[in-house]
């Protein structure tokens, strides 16, 4: 997952995987959020939410948001993303009102909820009619759990930060071009990056460009040097470096570990998937 703001190219996004540290970002598509296994940290506009296993988020069509995780161990989460379009009758919901508090605890999440939810994951084919009424569904057995608030009209300036940088990290630019480009002063940037993200405007453009970067080595034959350039890297040098820093590990070993991983979890699926139907044939062999 990396920044984005802008409507996903699939109309129904499914990634389950591993939680980690996203950078705040926003996009138009609505996005829900189930804990499989561990915790998670929900930070929406400049508040943190706590979330444990079983518990159920959604963020809004163009929310700033952003995940941290602090707990060791295995920490898990299921994200989908669905444009607004296929949402009625909610869409103008979605897009006039935001709820105060976006997570759903565990107790109180419907099981029709869970079920689609696993069923999202688990599911082998794409089907466009059948992910439109799981949308439906998820909307309206989460919905009137949230207090909604109404949205503000204007933009603030960390709303236009995070737009500016998600739509130009790849390029060259620096923090005296952007607050030129956003017509404030690099004292009133430094502020917001300092304040809000606490982490300065070179560590934060790196993290935008290392996130998109590992959706690119985990799901793309793009070589490492095609990489490097497309996230807006100057060198192949300076790409390493940034990457050995934050993950300790070269993209070379990050890319290898990812698809081990894969490659692990689709051989138990179909271990398991085997199990279940060889059991049958096992108990008319125990009958006969």
């Amino acid at each position: 997952m990396y920044p984005l703001y802008e409507a996903t190219k699939q109309n129904v996004s499914v990634l389950d995987k591993i939680s980690t540290h996203v950078s705040p970002h926003l996009h138009y598509a609505v996005e829900f959020v189930y804990i499989i296994e561990g915790t998670l940290e929900l930070g929406v506009e400049r508040e943190f939410y706590h979330m444990e296993k079983g518990d159920f988020g959604m963020i809004f069509p163009n929310q700033i948001h952003h995940y941290q995780v602090f707990s060791e161990g295995v920490n898990r989460a299921c994200y989908i993303l669905a444009s607004p379009a296929l949402c009625t009758p909610f869409t103008e919901d979605l897009q006039k009102y935001c709820p105060k508090i976006p997570v759903i605890s565990q107790n109180f999440v419907d099981a029709d909820i869970i079920n689609i939810v696993n069923s999202l994951r688990e599911a082998k084919q794409r089907d466009g009619i059948t992910e439109r009424a799981y949308l439906q569904i998820l909307l309206a057995k989460s919905m009137p759990f949230f207090a909604m608030t109404e949205r503000c009209c204007g933009r603030d300036l960390v709303e236009q930060t995070v737009s500016y940088l998600s739509m130009h990290f790849k390029e060259e630019i620096t923090l005296q071009k952007m607050a030129l480009d956003l017509g404030v002063s690099t004292y009133i940037l430094s502020r917001v990056f300092s304040g809000t993200f606490h982490r300065n405007f070179n560590r934060y453009l790196n993290e935008i460009r290392l996130d998109y970067a590992c959706a690119l080595l985990e799901h793309t034959n793009q070589s490492i040097t095609e990489i490097c350039m497309e996230s807006g890297f100057s060198s192949q040098r300076t790409f390493n470096r940034a990457f050995r820093e934050y993950y300790r590990v070269t993209p070379k070993a990050y890319r290898d570990q990812k698809r081990e991983k894969f490659i692990a979890r689709v051989s138990a699926e179909k271990s398991k998937e085997s199990a279940i139907l060889s059991a049958p044939q096992q108990e008319r062999n125990k009958e006969d």
